[in-house]
């Protein structure tokens, strides 16, 4: 008798740990999912970028610093490796994008150019799918983060190594605001 409830107990803890691999591998399939959406907004905005430098270059030929600097952030976000080095990657595009935004400013026929309020909307736009992108990674790893760390799923998880996942937030929340308001 005994030993059929041992064999009930090990039975029901093989079970349980089985279940709870597959959520967390269900969980952490999802997140990478939703990191190749984020990723797929990105690429969108890096080909825009290009478009919108050789746009404002037509006009402003004397800011060639500007550009450059544009290009060589949009070349570190393209390369980023990880979450970290995306997060940071964006915010330095973010800034540099702003800033050849200022110098469009100065130029009002460039203001005026039918291609560049298209590529400035077309922006807006990718912005905002961007950050809807990123809320979409964030819940999602919230959730497996919740899982590898809460009680009694962490055994499990730690059992099979599966480690807390990084958020996809900008250091300063007002940045994000401000990259998808675009203004002339």
């Amino acid at each position: 008798m005994i030993t059929y409830i041992l064999a009930g107990i090990i039975i029901s803890l093989l079970f349980y740990v089985i279940v709870i691999y597959n959520q967390l591998i269900t969980i952490k399939q999802r997140v990478q999912n939703a990191w190749s959406q984020v990723d797929v907004q990105l690429k969108l905005r890096y080909d825009l970028v290009t478009n919108l430098v050789a746009t404002v270059k037509a006009y402003a030929v004397h800011e060639q610093e500007t550009f450059t600097k544009v290009t060589m952030m949009r070349q570190q976000a393209m390369g980023a490796k990880s979450v970290p080095e995306q997060v940071q990657a964006e915010q330095k595009l973010t800034g540099a994008i702003q800033g050849l935004l200022a110098v469009a400013e100065n130029y009002p026929d460039l203001k005026a150019d039918e291609n560049f309020r298209q590529l400035q909307q077309q922006l807006k736009e990718i912005e905002d799918k961007i950050a809807f992108a990123r809320m979409f990674f964030n819940d999602t790893v919230l959730k497996f983060n919740l899982k590898v760390q809460m009680f009694p799923s962490n055994l499990v998880a730690g059992l099979f190594k599966f480690m807390s996942i990084q958020y996809f937030n900008l250091d300063d929340q007002g940045e994000a605001r401000e990259a998808s308001e675009v203004k002339f």
